[in-house]
């Protein structure tokens, strides 16, 4: 544990620990009321949208993880750089429209969308308990970012005692997310972005440095995990995988309820036009990251005896960490350790309070207490927050961290069918709401099985069409099977005339 690291983080902490707190006086509301506490009444400008909207999805765990993949597994690694590329032309088509109708009508959630587009409660049911499900296990991945991070200033891993650090960053977290709501995350995010974009730029340039240029890094790198594998005539293999993949996370992204929650808390329209202009700036850093698992390669990091234990303990989650420690001073890899600590707790605010929004909205004051007050109603939001979190840190205290991670990988698989409720109502009514439901568990039935067949450790499942293999992402052969029993079954109910065609919302809102 060196004194200089462990001071230059506290120190950092402790900013944006005062910063959470405080932020429930910025723009003050009444935070009595679910719109102020849980989107911050809908007041968020660009900038603020965009740092809330980037430390949402450009998480810690992305900031461990999406290295240690390319550390692993090479180029199948950088899938999250097209994907991140094709999910902002999907989201400024969609999302804006969105916005609209849920500005006009009040709604909190996307499940209180599907609730009134549908008129039912039970596919709004459907989605609420999706979001929720496929959510928790996101936040625990975030701890395991900082439980990372804690290993890496030097605390003992093993003991009674280990797990002390990381409740009480849970606490830190609970309270000022309690207190404040959205706009603690919101005004937190633009520290961590800061704080992101100040180490990824020192880790890429220094790294290389050190290590003698990029071509003796490339050069380290083993051929075949510098590109994918070419296609066969009879197997696609890692080629499909790659593209689906891709194509089912960009979809699947905008669905998550941590995303629609930043951008029901946006002020407008132009102001989430203008910010999918400017996230692709995310992308060119989240490649700089990816290429920090080669340089982690080629520095050798696990054989040094330093780090040789932490990677026996975290694998390649520990690459980030170990290029700090490797080749940094104290105060800077106490600066890179901040960075990934708050980019936990910016995303893990976000999504304990989307999912409070869903479970507060579309199941307690939809089945539990339909008259609840809005004090009621936030107050309810405010507890469940916390017992999200809670139920995160249950994850990683007494479950492998492994668990968490299979369970995100299925949370994955799960969000991405609700794809046809949300953004098939936010242009048609056509669908039937039955057909999207009996869709919707059919294909969550399928992707769990197909998960299954692996122990839920991959997440591809390979088609045998004749003698071609054709692997590919599990959500997104999931999502063509849910469109098209959506579609058959839409095409039946109305031809047999007994289509359920209600709208509870106003035409006038789709429109410009």
């Amino acid at each position: 544990m060196n004194p200089v690291t462990l001071a230059v983080f506290a120190i950092l902490f402790l900013v944006i620990v005062v910063l959470g707190f405080a932020s429930a006086r910025w723009q003050r509301g009444n935070m009595h009321h679910l719109e102020e506490w849980g989107l911050g009444g809908r007041r968020f400008g660009t900038w603020i949208t965009w740092f809330l909207i980037g430390g949402d999805l450009y998480t810690a765990y992305t900031f461990v993880a999406v290295p240690a993949l390319v550390f692993g597994a090479g180029a199948l690694g950088f899938f999250a750089l097209p994907y991140t590329v094709l999910v902002y032309p999907l989201v400024f088509a969609i999302l804006p429209r969105l916005w609209r109708v849920a500005r006009e009508h009040g709604f909190v959630t996307v499940a209180d969308f599907v609730a009134a587009r549908y008129d039912s409660p039970l596919l709004a049911l459907a989605v609420a308990i999706t979001g929720i499900v496929a959510t928790m296990p996101y936040i625990a991945l975030q701890l395991v970012g900082i439980e990372v991070v804690i290993a890496a200033l030097g605390f003992n891993t093993h003991g009674p005692w280990s797990e002390a650090p990381l409740v009480i960053a849970f606490v830190i977290l609970a309270a000022f997310t309690y207190v404040s709501g959205l706009r603690a995350p919101a005004s937190i995010a633009v520290v961590k972005d800061l704080l992101v974009y100040l180490a990824v730029l020192a880790l890429i340039i220094v790294v290389p440095w050190k290590l003698g240029g990029l071509a003796v890094i490339f050069h380290a790198v083993p051929a075949q995990h510098l590109l994918l594998p070419p296609i066969t005539p009879h197997d696609w293999g890692l080629q499909s995988f790659y593209l689906t993949l891709a194509l089912g996370s960009a979809l699947g992204l905008m669905l998550y309820p941590h995303a629609s929650t930043a951008v029901l808390a946006a002020k407008g329209t132009d102001t989430l036009r203008r910010n999918w202009v400017l996230l692709p700036a995310y992308s060119f850093v989240l490649g700089l990251i990816a290429l920090l698992g080669y340089m982690a390669y080629a520095a050798h990091l696990p054989s040094l005896p330093a780090l040789a234990p932490y990677f026996r303990d975290y694998g390649p989650q520990f690459a980030i960490p170990g290029l700090l420690l490797a080749y940094f001073p104290p105060y800077m890899v106490g600066i890179g350790l901040a960075a990934i600590a708050i980019g936990a707790l910016v995303p893990a605010s976000i999504m304990s309070i989307a999912a409070a929004n869903l479970f507060t909205r579309n199941i307690y004051r939809s089945y539990l207490h339909r008259q609840c007050s809005a004090q009621q109603e936030t107050r309810m939001a405010k507890q469940i927050s916390l017992l999200v979190k809670f139920g995160a840190l249950l994850f990683i205290l007494f479950l492998p961290t492994q668990f968490a991670i299979q369970l995100q990988l299925l949370g994955g698989i799960l969000i991405l069918q609700t794809l046809p409720a949300v953004v098939a109502g936010i242009y048609t009514r056509w669908f039937d709401p039955r057909a999207l439901l009996v869709a919707w568990a059919g294909a969550l039935v399928w992707g769990v099985w197909a998960a299954a067949q692996s122990g839920f450790q991959k997440s591809a499942y390979t088609l045998h069409i004749g003698s071609l293999l054709i692997p590919g992402y599990i959500g997104f052969y999931a999502l063509i099977l849910n469109f098209l029993l959506a579609t058959g079954l839409t095409i039946l109910l109305r031809s047999a005339q007994i289509h359920q065609n209600r709208d509870l919302t106003r035409s006038e809102a789709y429109s410009e």
